[in-house]
């Protein structure tokens, strides 16, 4: 259990397809949760930082004329911009314009810092 004492939430069932994320109505999401309700967890962003990575490598995020990052440099790089343009953007997209947040998890979670 987290500080708040309550359980964590559990783990996606599956392996959370990022290709062709399920197809949520994004504006009825973010009309009907509340936004304290608009997170992700720990292991989201262990995993966000292993699919920005996968993308670097693939080529699919790419330097540009405003943030020249190195490809090779997994310490430093690429900067939010050009996450959100060249990945975040384009799958939420995919998702029914929803968040990141909603778009792991549609019902929301309760924020446990």
């Amino acid at each position: 259990a987290g500080r708040s004492g309550r359980a964590p939430p559990r783990p996606h069932p599956m392996p959370f397809d990022f290709e062709s994320p399920p197809v949520q109505d994004g504006q009825r999401l973010h009309d009907t949760g509340a936004p304290s309700r608009w997170c992700v967890t720990l292991q989201d962003l262990i995993d966000f930082r292993s699919l920005v990575k996968k993308h670097v490598d693939e080529g699919r995020i790419v330097p540009t004329e405003l943030d020249r990052f190195d490809p090779h440099d997994t310490c430093i790089g690429p900067c939010v911009h050009t996450v959100a343009k060249q990945l975040i953007v384009p799958v939420t997209k995919k998702a029914g314009n929803t968040s990141w947040a909603l778009m792991l998890h549609p019902g929301g979670l309760e924020c446990d810092l």
